[in-house]
């Protein structure tokens, strides 16, 4: 493809959210601020919301990188459409890691006692050991609302001076909507800090651009400043669109020979690209 051609050791805008690629912009760094002041203060539930394609996936995984370097206990929840039972036995195993293979004291307690029982046990422990046990939950617009009540009596789990587990909800827009049922109006009243991610600003998606190219290994820009703005009309700013229309625009770039790419080559990457921001004049264009 074109990683000889840009002088690249590998694609700059995958969709997977590889952490060596978080980006810290306006939006992302405010989230991020909040969730390290929350976390350091102890506050229980703290959720964080973001559009589509905004970049709570990468900065879920950076921040669960940056507290595992600093010896807190994490589990990660990437799929909470869960039972409560299935969501403790969830957050227990990852809290566990080797001692939740089969005949391990834990396993064996989780029968003795419950799960729930068995998960307060495991935070216990982790607590008298000096580590702060924390829970992110991505995609948490889809919990079931009987799962969120199982939740907050997760919250519930403390000693005198803080929470047992502290628990990031990262969801959708649509969270707001489930957390204004009446049925978890009391999760709801426990959510002490909460950020919304923004999308990136004009003038942060050229920095964001070559943020990721020289990342992947490029020695200067492959975009022109016109064409990065183009980009960042075309996608508003949104980190999962911007890089669907950052690797086409590479492609039509590198398929005519170009050493950089030019804002025709993201006005035609963005024509067969659904959601794509397209004004009259490109529209206008398109037809011709």
């Amino acid at each position: 493809m074109y990683l000889t051609h840009f002088g690249l050791r590998e694609f700059p805008f995958g969709l997977t959210p590889d952490t060596s690629y978080f980006f810290p912009g306006a939006g992302a760094q405010t989230a991020l601020n909040t969730l390290l002041v929350a976390l350091e203060s102890g506050e229980g539930l703290i959720k964080i919301v973001g559009e589509v394609g905004s970049g709570k996936t990468l900065l879920c995984r950076y921040l669960l990188n940056q507290l595992e370097k600093k010896g807190w206990a994490a589990a990660y929840i990437p799929n909470p459409h869960l039972t409560p039972a299935a969501l403790n036995q969830a957050l227990l195993s990852e809290l566990v890691g080797a001692d939740a293979s089969p005949g391990g004291s834990v396993v064996k307690r989780s029968v003795a006692y419950g799960l729930t029982k068995a998960l307060e046990m495991r935070l216990l422990e982790l607590a008298q050991a000096g580590k702060p046990a924390l829970a992110l939950i991505d995609e948490a617009q889809a919990m079931p609302l009987e799962t969120m009540e199982a939740l907050r009596l997760i919250t519930n789990l403390e000693t005198e001076k803080r929470k047992l587990l502290q628990i990031v909800l990262f969801g959708q827009p649509e969270l707001d909507t489930r957390l204004a049922d009446p049925s978890v109006r009391q999760i709801r009243s426990r959510i002490v800090f909460h950020e919304r991610i923004t999308p990136l600003a004009a003038h942060e998606t050229p920095v964001y651009l070559m943020h990721r190219v020289a990342q992947a290994g490029a020695a200067g820009p492959l975009f022109t400043l016109a064409a990065a703005k183009k980009l960042h009309r075309l996608s508003q700013g949104m980190p999962r669109l911007l890089n669907i229309l950052a690797h086409k625009t590479l492609l039509l770039a590198y398929g005519e020979g170009r050493a950089q790419a030019e804002p025709r080559h993201a006005r035609l990457a963005a024509r067969d690209t659904p959601g794509a921001r397209l004004n009259w004049l490109d529209a206008f264009t398109r037809l011709a």
